[in-house]
């Protein structure tokens, strides 16, 4: 049973949303459109994902309600403009939460989370082409961060295509990619490096796919773990009455490589 002052409680979220663009509201909420709210929508998003790794359930649940207030504001600008309301929103998830999970909600029977994935996969396709969306690509957003997106190009294609490329054969292109890289390098062939590195990139966010992970919190977890080097170094220079740069190259050496898992950085 959901909690009883769920609806309370999000019905007075929504109707302060209403007073802020109202007459007598707030003059920055009442110029904000659709477009203007896009940094703190994306920014609200990035705070939401550090508090996850952060651990603390307070400032999750500090980062969430800004994040909820977002989807609320712009559902109020769609609602003054006769687009649509947040309870459209409201059914619309739960309409798709429904269809998606046959196994729970109608007679479809599956073995296991594999099976799960595999016909949510179908039924997103589906929905697609009831929309008049073509092509195997069509849902991935053009806005994501490229490694995200690099990643969700190569699952789609493997799904729809039915080929996955062995693990031996991704990191055999990671190690030709490396070469060509290498190569373009050496050669001081820019636009060659840059479609080199792209390459190696790419066969990066595959081999994560392969290895079912992300590529993309991967990379954000070992920048977190340099930065925190990092501090720690500055934190030792300013003991000192130094700045990094004062530093004895010995202890700025790890700065030049990526923090390693198996190491203590």
């Amino acid at each position: 049973m959901a909690d009883p002052r769920v609806a309370e409680r999000f019905s007075r979220l929504v109707d302060l949303m209403a007073r802020l663009r109202g007459p007598q509201g707030c003059p920055w909420d009442r110029e904000q459109t659709p477009e203007s709210l896009r940094p703190y929508l994306l920014e609200e998003v990035y705070e939401v994902l550090e508090a996850i790794e952060g651990g603390q359930a307070s400032a999750l649940c500090d980062e969430l309600g800004d994040l909820l207030l977002q989807i609320v504001f712009q559902s109020q600008l769609a609602a003054e403009a006769g687009r649509f309301t947040i309870a459209d929103v409201s059914r619309s998830i739960t309409d798709k939460l429904v269809r998606r999970h046959p196994h729970v909600f109608a007679d479809v029977q599956v073995r296991d989370a594999q099976e799960v994935i595999h016909n949510w996969g179908r039924i997103k396709d589906e929905e697609r082409k009831a929309k008049g969306e073509v092509g195997i690509l069509a849902g991935v957003p053009r806005t994501l961060p490229a490694l995200v997106r690099a990643q969700q190009v190569d699952e789609k294609v493997a799904r729809a295509s039915g080929q996955r490329t062995e693990g031996r054969d991704v990191i055999g292109h990671l190690r030709q990619h490396q070469t060509e890289l290498e190569a373009a390098v050496a050669a001081g062939d820019r636009a060659s490096t840059e479609r080199e590195l792209g390459a190696l990139l790419f066969s990066i966010a595959r081999l994560a796919h392969h290895l079912d992970l992300s590529a993309e919190i991967a990379l954000r977890s070992v920048t977190e773990r340099f930065i925190a080097h990092v501090e720690h170094l500055e934190g030792a220079a300013r003991k000192r009455g130094a700045t990094l740069a004062e530093l004895d190259p010995a202890e700025l050496a790890p700065l030049r490589r990526a923090p390693g898992a198996s190491r203590a950085d």
